[in-house]
C-alpha cells in the first residue's frame, strides 16, 4: 500500500483545504513531520485512517466529538480525499462526515448525512466511480488491505508511546493489544463456546436432575398415604446417587400401594351384598305404595264419573235437537240470501228513480223502455251536425295558420331588405382585409430574412464578450505559468550548485572502510568530507528538477490555451461585425458599425421579433377574409331568394283565405237549427246521451225489483214446509236450535271423555291386587330409602377407594417407568458433561492438566509474540550495536498466568531480564524496534499486503546522537524495500538530517502544511 496525495477540508485544526504530496516527500525514502504542539500533526494522520475506514483512532472517535474544523467557513464542507495504491490498483476515496450546513430555504441549520465514493483510475477511461455505498467501500478497503483499523493504526500509524507501555505492561495488557492485532477473537471464542458448553451440559445435567426429582415429587403425591410412610430421599440436583436412590425408594412406594388395593377390593365385595339386600326392600315398599295409591285414587274418580252423570245426559238431548235442525238449514240460508237480494234490488230501484224528473217516478219498466227508443232515434240524427261543427273548428284553425304566416313573411321581407341595403358596403370593407392580410404576408417574410441574421450576429457578440474575459484570464494564468517556470528553474539550478557544493560529502557517505574511494582509488579514508549545513541530495535534486519540469509543461499548456481562446474570440467578433447583403439600411445603421453592442444587437432582433410577430398576424387573417367574404356573397343571393318567395307566398294566402269564408258561412247555418238550447251540437249530443242511460238503468232496476220479490215469497214457503217436516212448531224454533260444527264437536267431546271415565273407573275398581294392598297396613318407602342410601353411600365409598388404588398402583408404576427413562436418558448427558468440563478448563486454564495455567488465547497469542519478539530483535541488535535482543517468556510471574511474558538479553552481562529495566533511549528503540517487527508479522498475518508508507510517531528526543543515527540508519533500510517512513517527531536535530519534510503551521484561522525541500518551501 503506498499513499499518494491527501486533499484535507476543514479537518480537525485545518480550515482550509489542504494538500499534501505523498509522492514528493516519499521520493527520498524518510520524511520528517513536524509542527508545534496542538498544529494538528496527529490530525494529518487522523485523516488518513478516516478517509480509508471511515473513523479515527482512538478516543478521538468517541461520542459527542466533531471532526469539523471551528475555523472552516459555513459554507464550506468538511472532506477527506485520499489518493492511494493497494493490490495493484489505483483508488480515490472521498469521505464526507455527517455535518450541519444552512437551511437552503429559511433560516437555521441542517443536519447533512455522511457521504463516501470511491473511484478507481483506468489507463484508458481515466477515473471511474466505482461505489458510493459506505459498507461497500469499507469491505472493499478492508479486503485490499487486510487489516481492520485498529491493526491500520499499529501497524502503519507506529505509536511510540503505546509500544513504550507495550514494554513495561503485564500479560493481560499484552494480552488485550496482541488480540485485538491478530484477531485471535475465534480462539477467546472457542474458550467462551466451551465454557458455554459446560453451563449448557451442567444445566442439561440439572435439569434432568430436576425431572427426576419432578417425577419423585408426583410420585410421592401418587402414593397417598404410603408416602407418608416412606419419605422421598433428600438429595439435590447435580448430586451422584441421586438417581438410584429415587428408584429405590419408588420401588417402595409401589409395594405398598398394592397392599392397599387388595384391601379395597374385599371392602368392594362386602358393600356390593348389603347394597343388593336394600335396593330389594326398598322395591317391595315402593311397589305397595303405588298400589295403595292407585286404589284411593280409583274411588275419588268413581264418586266423581257419578255426579256428572246428570249433565252428561243433557248434553246428549242437546245433540239429538241441533242435528234435526241441521235438516232445516239449507231452507234457512236460501230464505236470508233471498231477503239480501231483495233489499238490494228496492234500493238500487230507489236509487235510479230519484235521478228521473218526478213524472216518472212510478212509471213502469214498459214505459221507461219506450222513452228510451225514442231519445236513441233522435241522438242518431246529430252526427251530420257533428260533422260540420267539427269543419268549422278547422277551418277556424286554419284561417289563424293563415295569419300566422302573413306576419311571419312580412318579418322576412323587412329583414331581407334591410341588409341587402348594406351589401355594397359589406363587400367593399371585406375586399379591403384581404388585400391588407396579403400585404401583411409579404412584410412577414422580408422580415423574416432579416431576423435571422440578426440572430445569428446577437450570439457572435455574446461569444465575443464572453471570450474577452476568458482571454484576459488566461493571458494572466500564462504570466503567472512563466513566472512559476522562471522560478522551479532557478531553484533547480540553486539546489544543483548547492549539491555539486556538496558532492564530496555524498561521496563519503558510501566510503567503506578498507574498500578503495571511487574517486582517488585509496583504501585509507582519513578526513572524509562531512556535510554542511542545508546538505542536498539527490532525490530533492531530482524533485526540484520534476517541479521545473511541470512547471514547463504548465506554461506550454497556458500559451496553447491563450491561443485557443485569442483564435475563438477573432471568429466571433468578425461573425458579430458581418452585415447581410440583404439586410435593410435600418439594420445597418443599428448594428453594422465596428463592434456592435449586445445591447444595440439585442434591441435590433427585439424590433425584428415584434414586427414580424404582427406582420405574420395580419397575414394569418387571409383565408379568415376570403371565408368572410365568399359566406357574405352566399348570405346575399339567400336573402334575395327568400324575399321573392314570401311576396309569393302572399298572394297565395288571400285567394285560399276567400275560399275559406264562403264555405264557413253554410255550414253555420246548419249548426244553428242542430243545437237547440245547447251551445253546440257536442253539448246537445251529450244531454240526450245523459238521458238515455237514466232511462236505461231505472228500467233495468224496477225489472230486478219485481224478480227478487217473487223469489223471496218462494223462499218462504220452503222454510216452513222443512220446519213442520223436522218437528219444529215454527222456522223461528229450529234457527234458535242450530249449533254449529265446532258447538257439536264440543259436546260429543264431552259426551265420549264421560263415557271413557266410566269404563275405566269401573275396570281399575275390579282390580283385585290393588284391592288386597288396600287391605294391607300403610306402606313405609321412605324408611327402605334411607337404608337403601345408606348402602348406596358404602358402595360408592368403597368403589371410590378401589378406583383410587388401582389407579394409584397404576401412576405409579407409569411415573417410575417415567423415572426410570430419565434415568437412563441422562446417562449420555453425564458423559457429555464430564467431556465438555474437562476441555473447558483445559482453554480456560483452570484445570490440572494445564500446568502453566495457559488460556486457548493467550498460548496463540505467545506464539505471536514469539514470532513479534523475533522480527523485533532483528532491527534491534542494529540500533543496540548489537547489545540487546528481545525473547519470548512462557514463566508465570506473581502467581499469574504464564505465557505472554517479555524479556530482554544483555549481551554484555549475559544475562536475561525484565524489559521494564531499560532507560527511556533504549525503551524507545526497543519499541521502535518491536512496532516494526508487530508491523512486519501482520503483514504476513493480513496476507503479505505490501506496506509502502508508514508512519512513526514520537520518542526520538529520548536517544543520543549515537543511537540516534543508528536508529535512523535502520529506518533507512526499510527503503531497501522501497518504503517510505514518516517520522513524527518534535526533535530539531531530525530537521537537519531529514531534508524532505511536512510542517503543520499554527495559525489564528486555522492550521496549514508546508512542504520543505532542503531550502525550498511549498504551500
Amino acid at each position: 500500500m503506498r499513499l499518494h496525495r491527501l486533499d484535507i477540508t476543514a479537518f480537525g485544526p485545518f480550515g482550509a483545504t489542504q494538500e499534501i504530496d505523498f509522492d514528493a516527500l516519499s521520493a527520498a525514502g524518510l520524511f520528517l513531520l513536524h509542527g508545534p504542539t496542538g498544529a494538528g500533526k496527529t490530525s494529518v494522520l487522523d485523516a488518513v485512517c478516516y478517509a480509508l475506514y471511515g473513523a479515527v483512532p482512538g478516543a478521538r472517535q468517541s461520542p459527542g466529538t466533531s471532526l469539523r474544523s471551528d475555523h472552516a467557513p459555513v459554507d464550506l464542507p468538511t472532506e477527506v480525499r485520499l489518493e492511494l495504491t493497494v493490490g495493484g490498483r489505483r483508488l480515490e476515496i472521498t469521505r464526507r462526515p455527517a455535518q450541519p450546513r444552512p437551511k437552503k430555504r429559511g433560516g437555521g441549520h441542517t443536519t447533512e448525512k455522511a457521504q463516501s465514493l470511491l473511484r478507481v483510475y483506468d489507463a484508458e477511461q481515466g477515473w471511474q466511480a466505482q461505489s458510493r455505498s459506505h459498507q461497500e467501500i469499507g469491505e472493499e478497503i478492508t479486503q485490499l488491505i487486510g487489516m481492520s483499523r485498529e491493526q491500520f493504526c499499529q501497524v502503519v500509524l507506529l505509536p511510540q508511546g503505546d509500544f513504550a507501555r507495550f514494554l513495561r505492561a503485564d500479560a493481560e495488557a499484552r494480552g488485550k493489544l496482541l488480540g485485538r492485532l491478530f484477531d485471535t477473537r475465534r480462539f477467546a471464542a472457542v474458550e467462551e463456546r466451551l465454557a458455554e458448553l459446560r453451563r449448557i451440559a451442567e444445566n442439561q445435567v440439572r435439569a434432568g436432575d430436576d425431572q427426576v426429582l419432578a417425577l419423585a415429587q408426583r410420585i410421592a403425591q401418587a402414593a397417598g398415604p404410603a408416602g407418608a410412610e416412606y419419605p422421598m430421599p433428600q438429595v439435590q440436583p447435580g448430586e451422584p446417587g441421586l438417581a438410584d436412590a429415587v428408584l429405590e425408594w419408588a420401588a417402595t412406594a409401589r409395594s405398598s400401594a398394592r397392599e392397599r388395593l387388595d384391601i379395597a377390593t374385599q371392602a368392594l365385595s362386602a358393600a356390593e351384598s348389603r347394597h343388593v339386600a336394600a335396593r330389594s326392600a326398598l322395591d317391595s315398599e315402593r311397589e305397595l305404595a303405588a298400589l295403595q295409591q292407585r286404589y284411593a285414587e280409583t274411588r275419588r274418580r268413581a264418586a266423581a264419573s257419578e255426579a256428572g252423570r246428570s249433565g252428561h245426559d243433557e248434553d246428549q238431548d242437546q245433540l239429538r235437537r241441533a242435528r234435526r235442525a241441521d235438516r232445516v238449514a239449507p231452507a234457512l240460508e236460501l230464505r236470508d240470501e233471498a231477503e239480501r237480494a231483495y233489499r238490494r234490488a228496492s234500493a238500487a230501484r230507489d236509487r235510479s228513480r230519484s235521478r228521473l224528473p218526478d213524472t216518472l217516478a212510478d212509471a213502469g219498466a214498459e214505459q221507461l223502455t219506450a222513452l228510451e227508443r225514442g231519445l236513441r232515434e233522435e241522438l242518431g240524427g246529430l252526427d251530420a251536425a257533428r260533422r260540420a261543427e267539427r269543419r268549422s273548428a278547422d277551418i277556424d284553425s286554419e284561417r289563424t295558420a293563415l295569419e300566422r304566416q302573413a306576419r311571419a313573411d312580412d318579418e322576412l321581407i323587412r329583414d331581407a331588405e334591410g341588409w341587402l341595403a348594406g351589401w355594397e358596403d359589406t363587400r367593399t370593407g371585406l375586399l379591403a382585409r384581404i388585400e391588407a392580410a396579403q400585404e401583411a404576408a409579404t412584410r412577414a417574410e422580408a422580415l423574416a430574412g432579416r431576423l435571422d441574421p440578426a440572430r445569428r450576429r446577437l450570439d457572435a457578440a455574446r461569444r465575443r464578450d464572453a471570450l474577452a474575459a476568458e482571454a484576459a484570464g488566461a493571458d494572466d494564468r500564462l504570466g503567472e505559468a512563466r513566472e512559476h517556470a522562471l522560478g522551479t528553474r532557478q531553484h533547480w539550478l540553486d539546489v544543483r550548485e548547492r549539491r555539486l557544493r556538496d558532492i564530496a560529502a555524498e561521496l563519503a557517505r558510501g566510503l567503506v572502510e578498507g574498500e578503495a574511494c571511487a574517486v582517488c582509488g585509496s583504501a585509507d579514508h582519513p578526513r572524509p568530507a562531512r556535510a554542511g549545513d542545508g546538505h542536498v541530495d539527490q532525490a530533492t535534486e531530482d524533485a526540484a528538477e520534476a517541479a521545473h519540469r511541470r512547471a514547463e509543461i504548465a506554461r506550454t499548456e497556458a500559451e496553447h490555451a491563450l491561443g485557443s481562446v485569442r483564435e475563438r474570440y477573432a471568429a466571433a467578433r468578425a461573425e458579430a461585425v458581418e452585415t447581410a447583403d440583404t439586410a435593410a439600411d435600418a439594420d445597418a445603421d443599428a448594428g453594422g458599425a465596428v463592434d456592435p453592442s449586445v445591447a444595440t444587437l439585442a434591441a435590433l432582433v427585439d424590433t425584428l421579433t415584434r414586427e414580424h410577430a404582427q406582420a405574420y398576424r395580419t397575414a394569418a387573417g387571409t383565408h379568415t377574409a376570403r371565408e368572410a367574404l365568399t359566406a357574405a356573397e352566399r348570405e346575399q343571393a339567400q336573402r334575395a331568394e327568400d324575399r321573392q318567395q314570401a311576396e309569393r307566398r302572399v298572394s297565395a294566402r288571400t285567394s285560399r283565405r276567400e275560399g275559406l269564408d264562403v264555405e264557413q258561412a253554410s255550414l253555420e247555418e246548419v249548426l244553428v237549427q242542430a243545437r237547440g238550447g245547447s251551445g253546440s251540437v257536442t253539448e246537445h249530443a251529450a244531454l240526450l246521451q245523459n238521458r238515455v242511460v237514466l232511462l236505461a238503468e231505472a228500467a233495468t232496476t224496477v225489472r230486478e225489483e219485481e224478480s227478487a220479490a217473487a223469489r223471496l215469497k218462494e223462499a218462504d214457503d220452503r222454510l216452513a214446509d222443512a220446519a213442520f217436516r223436522a218437528g219444529f212448531d215454527t222456522p223461528q224454533a229450529a234457527a234458535d236450535t242450530l249449533l254449529g260444527d265446532l258447538g257439536q264437536r264440543a259436546l260429543q267431546h264431552r259426551i265420549d271423555a264421560w263415557q271413557a271415565e266410566a269404563a275405566a273407573v269401573a275396570d281399575r275398581l275390579a282390580e283385585t291386587g290393588a284391592r288386597a294392598a288396600a287391605d294391607r297396613a300403610p306402606a313405609a318407602p321412605d324408611a327402605a330409602q334411607q337404608v337403601h342410601d345408606g348402602a348406596e353411600r358404602l358402595l360408592r365409598d368403597a368403589s371410590a377407594a378401589l378406583a383410587s388404588a388401582r389407579e394409584r398402583c397404576a401412576e405409579l408404576g407409569r411415573l417410575s417407568r417415567r423415572a426410570a427413562e430419565e434415568v437412563r436418558g441422562l446417562g449420555p448427558v453425564r458423559e457429555e458433561h464430564e467431556r465438555v468440563a474437562r476441555l473447558a478448563g483445559l482453554t480456560a486454564g483452570t484445570s490440572a492438566d494445564n500446568e502453566r495455567k495457559m488460556r486457548l488465547e493467550s498460548y496463540v497469542l505467545a506464539a505471536r509474540l514469539e514470532q513479534v519478539a523475533a522480527a523485533a530483535t532483528a532491527r534491534l541488535r542494529r540500533m543496540s550495536s548489537g547489545r540487546y535482543e528481545l525473547v519470548h517468556s512462557d514463566a508465570r510471574a506473581g502467581g499469574r498466568r504464564s505465557g505472554l511474558g517479555l524479556h530482554v538479553i544483555d549481551a554484555w552481562t549475559g544475562r536475561e531480564r525484565d524489559t521494564a529495566t531499560l532507560s527511556g533511549g533504549e525503551t524507545f528503540f526497543a519499541s521502535l524496534a518491536l512496532a516494526l517487527g508487530l508491523a512486519d508479522v501482520v503483514t504476513d498475518e493480513a496476507g503479505g499486503v505490501r506496506l509502502d508508507t508508514l508512519f512513526i510517531d514520537e520518542g526520538f528526543g529520548s536517544l543520543d546522537e549515537q543511537t540516534l543515527d543508528e536508529v535512523l540508519d535502520v529506518l533507512d533500510s526499510l527503503r531497501e524495500r522501497d518504503r517510505s517512513v514518516g517520522i513524527v517527531s518534535h526533535v530539531g536535530d531530525l530537521r537537519r538530517r531529514i531534508p524532505a519534510q511536512l510542517e503543520v503551521v499554527k495559525e489564528r484561522d486555522g492550521s496549514a502544511v508546508r512542504h520543505r525541500v532542503s531550502d525550498g518551501i511549498s504551500d
